[in-house]
């Protein structure tokens, strides 16, 4: 199966497609660091036989968590715990991704600055942002560019830059949202130019062999206009910056409706083929075949399992023993499976 073949990208190598993404667990302290359930949580997911886990949301600044309990590197007693994850993700198996972010509009913190590119709510239950001065966003690109530098001492193999889901760099790439007029406003170009700053700041403090991803959002929200042209534009303006799309869908703005999964994966192909890098496809795949079509058919080079690894996180173990793939059972575990699975 090729969902069970080794990949490679950069001086990365994985065993398998198989990846797990960033999914908030909202169990950090409220001061950002991770809690003996982040390292269960994750070390029993690499135990389970995924090739590549991305570690949560991790804020590059105080205000920049999306709740009280999310995790954040912006220090270096932060990054000492976090090495931790990526520790027991290497124990295991499995190699680990940080996830950075900044969440903008959309932090749901009850105090401190909230900062957007425009004065623009999210929904009612949220407080109205500032709109960002180049002061400001001077320092959150300096908190990226720090934020690559820990994750790096902490172990981490890759870096994923959060754009997508509507929070601070996805709010500065639409115009739903960013109604500047200065340089990081109106044009296509000037709406990019915020990320640009932010991967620049990130590859000057990020090992030039470990992959950089970018996680955009293939739609603005769920039953908006399709806007994956500037999607596949953007991503070409940057591309020399990063190594590999993430490609998921929503979250700017409030909606109701729901996109078919397939949207997701086909602009996944498109930006294979248009952008020439390669690609992590996201569909809600709770079946082997369904994954294994789409790198296949050479619609993404590695396939999410994420909610199905919440809900099973021996997901690739049981695949492997139905198809016969041998080590992926872990030591002392055989017992589980009749008959016992090839060593």
């Amino acid at each position: 199966m090729k969902l069970f073949e080794s990949y490679r990208l950069k001086g990365l190598k994985l065993k398998n497609r198989i990846v797990m993404p960033p999914m908030c667990m909202y169990h950090a302290t409220q001061d950002g660091f991770p809690t003996l359930f982040h390292l269960c949580h994750y070390a029993t997911r690499a135990l389970g036989g995924a090739g590549l886990i991305i570690v949560e949301s991790t804020a590059v600044l105080p205000e920049g968590r999306i709740s009280d309990h999310d995790l954040g590197i912006w220090n270096e007693s932060q990054a000492h715990e976090l090495k931790r994850l990526a520790d027991a993700c290497h124990e295991y198996g499995a190699k680990a991704a940080l996830q950075i972010s900044h969440a903008g509009r959309k932090s749901r913190l009850l105090s401190g600055k909230l900062y957007a590119p425009s004065a623009i709510c999210y929904g009612k239950n949220y407080r109205i942002p500032y709109e960002m001065t180049q002061e400001d966003i001077s320092h959150v690109v300096s908190a990226f560019g720090e934020a690559a530098r820990r994750a790096s001492e902490a172990g981490f193999d890759a870096l994923e830059i959060h754009a997508a889901h509507g929070y601070l760099l996805h709010e500065f790439l639409s115009p739903k949202t960013n109604h500047r007029s200065d340089r990081y406003g109106g044009s296509l170009e000037n709406r990019t130019r915020f990320l640009r700053e932010v991967l620049e700041a990130v590859r000057k403090d990020w090992p030039v062999e470990c992959p950089v991803l970018l996680r955009v959002s293939a739609r603005d929200c769920y039953g908006c206009t399709d806007t994956s042209s500037e999607v596949l534009e953007i991503v070409n303006q940057v591309k020399s910056l990063i190594d590999l799309v993430h490609v998921s869908s929503g979250g700017l703005v409030l909606s109701e409706k729901k996109d078919d999964d397939a949207f997701q994966i086909s602009l996944s192909a498109r930006l294979r083929e248009k952008c020439g890098l390669p690609t992590v496809a996201v569909g809600m795949f709770t079946d082997e075949n369904a994954a294994e079509d789409i790198l296949a058919s050479g619609k993404a080079d590695l396939v999410v399992i994420g909610r199905e690894l919440l809900h099973n996180p021996n997901w690739p173990v049981d695949v492997a023993v139905r198809h016969n793939i041998p080590g992926y059972v872990p030591d002392g575990y055989g017992r589980a499976f009749v008959p016992l699975p090839l060593s």
